[in-house]
């Protein structure tokens, strides 16, 4: 196969569609490294046949983050972990798994893995027309509605398992004062 290098690429944001390029691999690597390629976006060399971007060994998305109990994030690249560490949306007690070798770690873990990166500025191209024409760094937040429907979801199985307590324990007692007691149950 030929090296990723001698390509030019595209890239289809997943969320709305967009496609940017052509553009050369560094490019393309440079804006995964900056959070600007999201797990679900796709990549092509010729605008037709897509992959999703971490289906390329090259970029290095070999990163998932556990962002709560419940919630993955990735794969994506050691410089996108850095850019949402220093986004606040996760931080040194996050647990990271590398997909290449199944290690599970914090990230303070790994923050010499990080610290080892180039610094980079998150990188776009600039339209013929002077506009913008890179995509927007993607950040791992979850939709704030989401997560309130899940925690209310949560709050009602809490409060049925309560209840249900609660009528077993009422039940046992009832049972505890007719086993002692039989004139007590009345």
């Amino acid at each position: 196969m030929e090296s990723p290098a001698g390509h030019q690429w595209y890239l289809r944001k997943n969320e709305d569609g967009s496609v940017f390029g052509p553009l050369s691999f560094d490019q393309l690597a440079r804006w995964a490294s900056s959070a600007q390629v999201a797990p679900h976006d796709s990549i092509s060399t010729d605008a037709l046949t897509w992959i999703k971007a971490p289906m390329l060994p090259e970029l290095d998305m070999d990163w998932i983050a556990e962002v709560t109990s419940e919630r993955l994030y990735g794969p994506t690249t050691l410089g996108a972990i850095r850019e949402f560490i220093r986004l606040g949306e996760i931080d040194d007690a996050t647990f990271v798994i590398n997909t290449c070798d199944a290690t599970r770690r914090q990230t303070r873990d790994i923050a010499h893995l990080l610290e080892s990166l180039p610094a980079e500025e998150q990188e776009t191209t600039e339209a013929p027309d002077g506009g913008v024409a890179g995509p927007a760094a993607t950040g791992m937040s979850i939709a704030v509605e989401e997560r309130i429907r899940e925690l209310e979801q949560a709050l009602r199985e809490e409060r049925r398992a309560l209840g249900e307590s609660e009528e077993r324990y009422r039940e046992l007692e009832m049972r505890y004062r007719e086993a002692v007691s039989p004139d007590l149950a009345l």
